[in-house]
């Protein structure tokens, strides 16, 4: 039994002058309530009321001692309720760490004008292509493109998204289109290189299963906006992100080609470590991003 269940049961009882009561309004039977008491009292090695059959009366000690607890809980209800408000308040020192492009372009953009509606936060950024140990690295949150399988962290998608093989209408006219993986091995296909974290090569859903292709091409990169501007430029093709490429598909200056293979595990999401009390500045950060991604046409700007 814990101090404060005691202590509280204590308070009620001798307010309501019995234990039946006191039980109705904690929901327990009287003879929980007297087990509660009899508990504080050996715990305490002191009596605190008297009991007979006219009822029940506090000894000197149980006058004294009941002064006292009501101040306690008091203070203990007080604690808990600052404590509650103060889930909601927004401030102190937000860190995040997202992909290099997509940071630059749909992150850190949003930054001013969520800073604008909380005044008493302050928020730094660290992006980067590489994945980080947010716990040991000190980030509050991250933004991870495709599939978080670390049972440490929660992971809260923001928008569907897929990862797609690309490339410019004319590079397509004059080496014609793959329809089949097997065909990537007969395209220039610009891909990351080995530090940059695709030397698996690029995934695929075929009958089911995920598979990998490796690729090769004349132009390699670590740095995706590199890459998304080479395929732009008509140089090969690439496996980009549907979030990356949706205003030039719109305006057909990219054609997606084997869709019918594409592995629906790139979604964008916010994580964060496994935490009992989600902090309010992670919260509404992830809320902002996620209303921001969902507004109609906002992917098709460019």
């Amino acid at each position: 039994m814990d101090r404060y269940t005691e202590i509280r049961s204590f308070v009620l009882v001798a307010e309501k002058g019995s234990f039946a009561a006191a039980a109705l309004v904690e929901g327990v039977t009287p003879v929980v309530m007297g087990r509660r008491l009899d508990g504080l009292e050996k715990r305490l090695g002191v009596r605190l009321m008297h009991r007979s059959t006219r009822g029940l009366t506090l000894t000197d000690l149980g006058e004294q001692f009941l002064e006292q607890c009501r101040h306690l809980i008091r203070e203990f209800d007080d604690a808990e309720t600052s404590v509650s408000a103060g889930r909601d308040i927004v401030r102190g020192h937000l860190v995040v760490s997202a992909p290099a492009a997509f940071g630059r372009r749909h992150v850190a953009p949003h930054a001013p004008a969520f800073k604008a509606r909380y005044p008493e936060l302050r928020l730094s950024f660290n992006l980067t292509d590489s994945v980080v140990d947010l716990v040991r690295e000190g980030y509050d949150m991250g933004i991870r493109i495709g599939e978080v399988t670390d049972p440490n962290y929660v992971a809260v998608r923001l928008f569907a998204n897929r990862r797609v093989v690309c490339g410019t209408p004319e590079y397509f006219a004059r080496h014609g289109e793959p329809h089949t993986l097997e065909d990537l091995a007969h395209h220039n296909c610009l891909a990351f290189n080995l530090q940059g974290g695709q030397q698996r090569g690029w995934s695929f859903l075929r009958d089911g299963k995920l598979v990998a292709v490796r690729v090769d091409g004349d132009l390699d990169c670590n740095d995706g906006e590199l890459l998304y501007s080479w395929v732009k430029q008509g140089f090969g093709i690439g496996w980009r992100s549907t979030w990356e490429i949706q205003a030039e598909l719109k305006r057909g200056e990219l054609v997606t080609v084997l869709d019918e293979f594409a592995a629906p595990t790139y979604d964008i999401q916010a994580v964060y470590p496994q935490q009992r009390y989600l902090p309010a500045k992670v919260r509404h950060f992830i809320e902002y991003l996620k209303g921001i991604y969902h507004t109609p046409g906002y992917w098709e700007r460019g």
